[in-house]
């Protein structure tokens, strides 16, 4: 009688040793990838309130602005005439500071306790640059001494030659009405443009480079209707460039004499030129209707930036663009 022979049974304890690490493995990898959704929520649910205060922060800025232009605006009419120049409250920036400086003074909201954030801020005179609406007249035809102007700045910004005319072409179809088509005019330089620009940034649309718009942004502009310069804050390279016949030397001079004594009226600024100069008084003013608010709002090392248009219409102080840019600040600021 044969005795059968039972082969030995392999263990199971290794087995069972390498499943249970597979799952710890699987439930490691689980939870660390829970753990890193949670963290990424967290992230960006503080990125959004950061976001939303910093914007609620800036809108905070910009009604003190037009709180500010409001009360000039009433200054203005003590019984003179309006007069907008460079030693106003508007014109002195709001250097960076502490936002906690700006708090209620208490136990909690002080300078030593507050929000590791600063803000500043800036007002400028829109018109104290050349507005490119003045180019192109209500019927679509280029201003002949406007076209003068442009050329003159773009001289002064170094751009190349034919850079107004080339500017003027493409805004002229831009502003100018529907022109027929097959026209002569619809076949010229730039009747190719569809949209209309709204703001320096726009002129890319005409093929303009970034850098000569770069150049060019110090000294004109566009605002939604045509304006003219205001003498007691325009630098002197676009006083030179709006007033046939003056130089840089001259319009020195008028700079000068406003920081002796702001222009009250266009009369006192004829009074120092020549009579052939500024025979079109209406190219140019003391007063300002039209202004630039600059509000940053800077949280270690990135920053809100919003830039907003505003108009002084009548008794009102409306806002008429606003936009938002982030920053990403280096660390020369």
């Amino acid at each position: 009688m044969r005795t059968r022979t039972r082969l030995p049974t392999p263990p199971r304890r290794g087995a069972a040793l390498l499943l249970a690490m597979l799952i710890l493995t699987l439930v490691a990898t689980l939870a660390g990838g829970m753990v890193w959704q949670q963290n990424q929520a967290l992230q960006v649910e503080a990125a959004e309130r950061a976001r939303a205060q910093s914007l609620w922060i800036l809108s905070g800025a910009l009604d003190w602005a037009r709180l500010i232009l409001r009360e000039d605006l009433r200054g203005n009419r003590g019984g003179g005439p309006q007069v907008d120049s460079l030693d106003e409250p508007w014109a002195t920036p709001l250097a960076e500071a502490r936002l906690s400086t700006f708090l209620a003074a208490d136990r909690d909201n002080n300078a030593d306790g507050g929000p590791e954030a600063f803000i500043s801020g800036t007002i400028v005179d829109a018109q104290s640059r050349w507005n490119l609406r003045r180019l192109v007249d209500p019927t679509g035809k280029i201003v002949p001494a406007e076209l003068q102007t442009l050329d003159r700045l773009c001289a002064q910004a170094n751009l190349p030659g034919g850079t107004a005319q080339r500017l003027a072409d493409g805004l002229r179809s831009a502003w100018g009405p529907a022109l027929p088509l097959g026209s002569a005019a619809d076949s010229a330089p730039g009747a190719g443009a569809v949209l209309a620009p709204q703001r320096m940034a726009d002129l890319a649309w005409l093929g303009i480079e970034a850098d000569w718009l770069r150049r060019l942004a110090a000294w004109v502009d566009i605002l939604p209707v045509a304006t003219p310069v205001n003498v007691n804050t325009a630098p002197r390279e676009v006083l030179a460039a709006a007033i046939d016949g003056l130089d840089l030397g001259s319009a020195e001079r008028l700079v000068q004499a406003r920081q002796r004594k702001p222009f009250a009226t266009v009369e006192e600024v004829k009074a120092l030129l020549s009579e052939t100069q500024l025979q079109d008084a209406s190219r140019v003013s003391v007063a300002s209707s039209w202004f630039e608010v600059t509000g940053r709002l800077r949280l270690d090392d990135r920053a809100v930036e919003e830039r907003s248009l505003i108009e002084r219409r009548g008794g009102q102080v409306l806002v008429v663009r606003r936009e938002r840019v982030n920053l990403v600040l280096n660390d020369g600021r």
